[in-house]
Formats: C-alpha cells, sequence, structure tokens
C-alpha cells in the first residue's frame, strides 16, 4: 500500500495516497455532479477511458465499482450496455445520514425536532420568495390529498406519498437549496419511520377526521404564502409539525435509533 507525506499533517504521519482507480472516480465524479454527464447519459466506454487514463481494464471497472456503490452509476453488462448516469437517489442519502446519526446515538425523537426547525424555516422563505408556479403546484397537491379524504381513502402509500409531496415543494421552493435538500434528508428518514406503523394508524376511527383536518392546514399554508405571510406560514407549520408528531410518534419507537428505520 502506498503512503505519502501530505501537507498540514503531524510530523511524521503517514496518510494513505489514493489509489489510481480512486483518482478516476474522482475526476468522472465531477463530470457527474458538474452536470457534464447528465441522468440517462452513459460515461464513455471503458476502452476509451483505459486510453484517456492510460490504465488497465481493471483499474477502470474498480472506478466504476466506487459510482457503483455511491448510486453515481448504474453498470449494464453487453454490447449495449456501460455506465449509465443515475439520478441521486434521496432515500440512499438518508439511510448513510442515518447511519452517520446512528454513530452519534441519534433516535427518531432528535430527528423530528431538527425537521421541527428546518421545515418552518422554508415554509417562511417560500412566503416570501413565491411564485404562481409554486401556488399553482401546492394547491394542485392540495386538491388530490382532498380528493382522497372525500373518496374514503385509507390506503398508506397513497398518503404518504401525497403529503410527502406538499412537503417536499414547501422545502424545494424556498429557494434556499442546502436547507431544502436538509429538510428533505430528514423528511426521508421520518417517513421511513412513520412506514413502520401508518397501516394500523390508518385503521384508527379518527383517522378520517386526522386527513380532514391536515387537509385544511395545507389549504391554509397556501394562503399564508400566496399573501407573503412568512411568520404566520412559520408558526402555522410549526403547529401542524408537532401537532403531526404527537400522533406520529408512538411511545413504543420514540427512542428508536434512525438506523434501525433502514434495516
Amino acid at each position: 500500500m502506498n503512503y505519502a507525506r501530505v501537507p498540514g499533517s503531524q510530523v511524521g504521519q503517514l496518510v494513505r495516497a489514493p489509489k489510481t482507480s480512486e483518482l478516476i472516480a474522482d475526476q468522472l465524479r465531477r463530470q457527474i455532479v458538474r452536470g457534464t454527464v447528465k441522468p440517462g447519459e452513459k460515461l464513455p466506454p471503458e476502452t476509451r477511458l483505459m486510453e484517456q487514463f492510460g490504465v488497465s481494464r481493471p483499474t477502470i471497472r474498480e472506478a466504476f465499482r466506487i459510482l457503483e456503490t455511491e448510486r453515481l452509476i448504474v453498470v449494464r453488462p453487453g454490447s449495449r450496455g456501460g455506465a449509465q448516469v443515475v439520478a441521486p437517489d434521496l432515500l440512499v442519502a438518508s439511510r448513510y445520514f442515518a447511519l452517520l446519526l446512528q454513530l452519534r446515538g441519534a433516535t427518531i425523537d432528535d430527528v423530528n425536532e431538527a425537521r421541527k426547525i428546518a421545515e418552518p424555516v422554508c415554509a417562511a422563505l417560500l412566503a416570501h420568495r413565491r411564485t404562481e408556479q409554486d401556488i399553482a403546484d401546492l394547491t394542485a397537491v392540495a386538491t388530490e390529498i382532498e380528493a382522497a379524504v372525500a373518496a374514503g381513502a385509507r390506503d398508506p402509500a397513497l398518503w404518504l406519498r401525497l403529503t410527502f409531496r406538499f412537503h417536499e415543494l414547501l422545502m424545494q421552493r424556498s429557494g434556499n437549496k442546502t436547507l431544502a435538500l436538509q429538510g428533505a434528508v430528514l423528511q426521508g428518514i421520518v417517513a421511513s419511520y412513520t412506514e413502520l406503523h401508518t397501516t394500523s394508524a390508518v385503521n384508527e376511527a379518527d383517522f378520517p377526521d386526522r386527513m380532514r383536518r391536515a387537509v385544511k392546514v395545507y389549504k391554509k399554508m397556501i394562503l399564508l404564502i400566496d399573501a407573503g405571510d412568512g411568520e404566520g406560514a412559520r408558526r402555522l407549520w410549526r403547529r401542524h409539525l408537532d401537532s403531526a408528531e404527537e400522533y406520529l410518534l408512538k411511545d413504543d419507537l420514540r427512542g428508536k435509533p434512525v438506523v434501525e428505520l433502514f434495516s
């Protein structure tokens, strides 16, 4: 194994020099992140990369394996195969983030607390930056949820998909990409937790009433955002998340380590 002295390291400290395959993976990763190669497109063939980097086929394939592990590409065999770039999966990020949280002893309570800080801030930002398209998209989701409630839908997967979409829009359209991504990852972890007990939740007698109340909150949120009332939107969404926490965070799962949600 190759080691080198790296500037800034402690005197006498040896640091492993990156392998050639890792350096190639770094270059290919930068192309993907910068959008030079977009999701759905293919990386150059192995033979061309071998010539470009002056390395053997196993080295290129090892670089591909690194990117596959990161879920940035999928390698398909055959004459029409190759390394195809895929769109980053939020669930993959949530899983990895959950592992990091697990190392620090975080629980679902901890994650939900952070979510209750991030999402209301995004709602306030959206109220100040909203466009007509933002209002139209939020209204479309709320209308679809209202129609599902009116039809007596009790499908957990449907409810999770629709409500997740409303939360997602609030964060995506806030205008702050860092907060939006952070909030989306936290929401993904909470959504995975919710799936653990949603089936029993939808059988509760008060489920339809809870869903109708949620729809009222969503419609009121849209009005506040459309009016540019950032503080009102922030307060309403925080109250909504507090209420949802009482309903969703059951006592038997409150202290559950987040990593168990993905097992």
